[in-house]
């Protein structure tokens, strides 16, 4: 194995309008090493890493790959010096098949045509190499999340990727999909090469990481081995200061007492595509006032369908009332109207990125007279509103008028949780309201959720992350292939017995 680092970025500075995402920043990873990249958000770690990947250019500073100052200006050129990446949103063609996605761009040909099967057998040698496995033939519309995962990585295993970079892989999945990531992430590290792990879950780089390099506001501020640092000194790194940022995740929350604001009543959804059955089978629950109801499951189980259907991007059969009123046959904006707010789990879906944050911060809510009037936008109120939810929300920002695409992805979703509970909503319907986040701004996050609860709102929270459920719910609904495994009391509930109604072992 080399003697030099597996990678060396030295005075790596990256500029974008207005601001300064990564200033002279220094990092390095060994071989053979699990190396945690972490920090706020708009830290500059997702930037940091897409310079190395190619996908953006420094401004100036240098790269050395195993020892070798390195000239990184295309992701093609990353790929041939042995860099992959996976990134948090996946960037696979949904209608073509795993095998497709894995090969695409580095096809084997024989006789001018690509040569399927050398390329499945070079595929299955890989997944078997390292124990990840995965329907090669089925479309990747059709996989779930973890499994698309499996896919990104295979795809830079094929091209012989010798450091690997993941941005946030545990986001969506469930506990022990997490753990089994882990597990084939060292199987890399034990096979000689070098895994760099942006995460904000301090837990997971705890657990998992060899070393850990700590960013602040673009800079790079430590570099440690992780067996002589603790959670609390790496937030108080992140942040710069001490901090009681983990205090909502351990904080008590009491149950909800009042009365019902969302019955839900044998509500069931059938597949758009014409498939036969149910997505969604027959399913009747409530969420009372002053109550975060907590759905819990693995990704693919019914939980993003059901949503669909109470936001109204889906139809539905059954019944579902807000405060008495039945709102199954309403458009999305009568939906809105009476109360309900929704933040879904892709970010991508609630903002235009070319517009300003100013206009994002009333999408859905320009029609409303405080910010319009005779069908004419009340630019100044506007603008106001926008830089109250900066301020409120801790949006990193130059100002109002910043394009929504400027910010980080972290910032991205304060935006879009900001809005949703600037109206101070009957119901909020958020789905991983955290994914991307720190750990400051998620504490930040789950206080403002809690704060929502106690003025009497009742919220739906859909999160693959049980620390989230855990450490914020009332109550914890379980679903499994569509249906209620079980509906758990917030003392009734545990990792074990939440972990067996979500893979159906309860059964």
């Amino acid at each position: 194995m080399d003697a030099a680092p597996a990678v060396e970025m030295r005075r790596i500075t990256k500029r974008f309008p207005g601001v300064v995402a990564n200033d002279r920043v220094d990092f390095s990873a060994r071989w053979c090493e699990l190396h945690a990249l972490i920090g706020e958000n708009g830290a500059g770690k997702t930037t940091l890493m897409n310079v190395l990947y190619g996908l953006l250019h420094a401004d100036s500073g240098e790269i050395l790959v195993s020892g070798r100052q390195v000239h990184i200006s295309t992701s093609r050129d990353a790929i041939g010096l042995g860099i992959g990446m996976v990134h948090q949103q996946f960037m696979l063609v949904p209608a073509f098949t795993a095998l497709e996605n894995i090969i695409l761009g580095a096809e084997p040909v024989k006789l001018g045509r690509t040569d399927y099967r050398l390329a499945e057998r070079k595929v299955r040698d890989t997944c078997d190499r390292f124990q990840l496995h995965v329907d090669l033939h089925a479309k990747v519309a059709d996989l779930s999340v973890s499994s698309e995962q499996k896919v990104e990585i295979l795809k830079a295993l094929y091209r012989d990727a010798r450091i690997l970079i993941l941005d946030e892989p545990t986001s969506v999945l469930s506990p022990q999909e997490a753990e089994s990531l882990f597990k084939m992430l060292r199987r890399l590290t034990s096979e000689g090469m070098c895994v760099i792990l942006i995460s904000h879950k301090l837990h997971e780089v705890m657990a998992y990481s060899d070393r850990v390099t700590v960013l602040r506001q673009g800079r790079s501020v430590a570099c440690m081995e992780t067996a002589s640092t603790d959670p609390e000194e790496l937030s108080r790194l992140m942040v710069g200061a001490e901090t009681g940022v983990l205090a909502a995740e351990e904080g008590a929350v009491s149950p909800g007492s009042g009365a019902p604001v969302l019955v839900v009543r044998d509500l069931s959804v059938k597949d758009d595509g014409g498939a036969p059955g149910r997505i969604v089978s027959p399913l009747s629950f409530e969420v009372h006032a002053r109550e975060i109801l907590g759905i819990a499951g693995v990704d693919g189980n019914g939980q993003r369908e059901l949503v669909e259907a109470l936001v109204g991007l889906r139809r539905a059969a059954g019944s579902a009332s807000l405060d008495g009123r039945e709102f199954l046959g309403m458009s999305v904006r009568q939906r809105l109207g009476l109360g309900l707010a929704y933040v879904p789990e892709d970010r991508r879906l609630a903002l235009v990125p070319e517009y300003s944050i100013q206009d994002n911060a009333i999408l859905g809510l320009h029609r409303e007279r405080a910010f319009a009037r005779h069908g004419v936008l009340n630019a100044t109120a506007a603008r106001a509103n926008a830089s109250d939810l900066i301020e409120r929300f801790d949006v990193r920002a130059v100002g109002p008028g910043m394009p929504a695409r400027f910010l980080s992805g972290g910032n991205q979703q304060k935006l879009v949780l900001g809005r949703a509970l600037c109206g101070n909503p009957r119901l909020l319907i958020a789905c991983q309201p955290t994914r991307g986040l720190d750990v400051s701004a998620a504490a930040e996050i789950h206080r403002r959720l809690l704060e929502t609860r106690d003025r009497s709102g009742g919220i739906l929270l859909v999160s693959y992350d049980l620390d989230e459920i855990f450490a914020l719910s009332d109550r914890i609904l379980v679903m499994f292939r569509g249906e209620i495994a079980g509906i758990l009391s917030r003392e009734e509930a545990t990792r074990e017995n939440v972990g067996a109604l979500m893979t159906g072992a309860a059964r």
